[in-house]
């Protein structure tokens, strides 16, 4: 088999992802297609992420793409989570990882509903479905609070955690359009506030986007997805595959065998890459600023390769990454946004000065582009915390 070193993965890794300043793009859907799909758990992510790999970076550019030409669109899918990803690639994205969601979810929700005294949780669901897609074809994008307000049977409070020390009431809008978004039913749109606002209005998924999120055979997409996830981040071991796409084992091993993924040798083992692998690029320096939740610091599950243990606290306890900071292909530092908007910078090994000046340029695009907003990072890495409170102590 073919041996893939971890110099070659980091400079695929780089030249894949349009980290290479020469690669960079202001086609905002290209490079959502460089990392498959954009993480969009925290709304910053997808304009920095978006920013970082753009020739002439413009927040405006973002959500022109998202809410003007909507060449891209926002829908939960692998790991149960928010993602941002080109009509196209939602659609498999959907069959291969969202539509698992819905029964699952349409239960815990029928549950909560019996818990809170519906007689008859299946029927209620399904009036309220009709309710609210009535509605959005009315009244078109709509926040689920404005939904409540037209549609007073969504307002119902239902029961969490019953009998418990966490027992809570939520608005039952709340599951229905979290059910109806599992269905590719409605997606959501613009946010209520500005850009770093997780708030999103709803709307008909077929409104949106024309043709909606289709009705791909659910194997066949999972195949597609795991190849298109082969040629971002190949070479991946199985484990990675499993992990970025929240399949089990079972489905990760037969997405792979349907797809043709080429065995071969990386330092962890045997990893896969894309039938279509278009080989590697060679070894050139470079460097980055990238938000939290980046795609390329949140690829892979096995990270020994690019992340040293030295740099484990630019990830929370969850294995969620925060605002990281690299040098030819390895986490070297992290970054944060202090509340003066300064952003500043932790080394948690050595860096020559000449690559602290690339980063530090890297950070001064990012405050040019964040301009005057102030932002709270969602899933700030262990450094986050001592980094703002003035006591990390930066190697030089």
């Amino acid at each position: 088999m073919r041996v893939i070193g971890v110099e070659e993965r980091r400079a695929r890794l780089a030249a894949r992802h349009r980290l290479l300043p020469r690669l960079r793009t202001d086609d905002v859907a290209e490079i959502a297609e460089s990392v498959v799909a954009l993480h969009s758990s925290d709304p910053v992510t997808v304009y920095l992420s978006a920013a970082v790999r753009m020739a002439a970076p413009s927040l405006e550019a973002v959500s022109h793409a998202l809410y003007e030409d909507r060449t891209l669109v926002r829908h939960h899918a692998m790991r149960r989570t928010l993602w941002v990803a080109t009509p196209p690639t939602v659609r498999v994205l959907h069959a291969a990882a969202t539509r698992a969601l819905v029964q699952p979810e349409r239960r815990r929700t029928c549950q909560m509903l019996a818990a809170s005294g519906v007689h008859d949780p299946e029927s209620w669901l399904d009036g309220a479905r009709d309710l609210v897609l009535d509605d959005l074809a009315e009244h078109g994008p709509s926040t689920a609070r404005e939904l409540g307000q037209r549609i007073r049977a969504l307002a119902r409070p239902l029961q969490l955690a019953s009998g418990t020390q966490n027992e809570a009431t939520q608005a039952a809008h709340t599951r229905v359009m979290l059910g109806l978004g599992f269905a590719g039913e409605v997606v959501r749109v613009q946010p209520t506030g500005s850009w770093v606002n997780g708030a999103y209005r709803y709307a008909l998924a077929e409104d949106w986007v024309p043709g909606g999120l289709g009705d791909l055979d659910g194997r066949e997409a999972a195949a597609v997805l795991a190849d298109r996830y082969l040629q971002r981040f190949g070479p991946a071991s199985t484990v990675d595959v499993q992990w970025w796409t929240g399949w089990t084992k079972t489905a990760t091993v037969r997405a792979l065998a349907d797809c043709g993924a080429v065995p071969v040798e990386v330092d962890e083992g045997r990893a896969w890459v894309s039938a279509a692998d278009d080989g590697s690029p060679s070894p050139e320096p470079w460097a980055a600023a990238l938000p939290s939740l980046d795609p390329t610091t949140m690829g892979w599950k096995q990270r020994d390769w690019y992340l040293p243990a030295v740099a484990a606290d630019a990830f929370d306890r969850n294995g969620n990454a925060g605002p990281t900071l690299w040098v030819d292909g390895r986490v070297v530092g992290a970054w944060a946004q202090h509340k003066d908007g300064h952003l500043l910078s932790h080394y948690f090994e050595p860096v020559p000065q000449d690559r602290r000046d690339e980063l530090a340029d890297r950070l001064a695009q990012i405050a040019r582009v964040v301009g005057d907003t102030r932002f709270t990072v969602r899933f700030p890495g262990r450094i986050q915390a001592p980094l703002l409170a003035g006591t990390a102590r930066s190697l030089s």
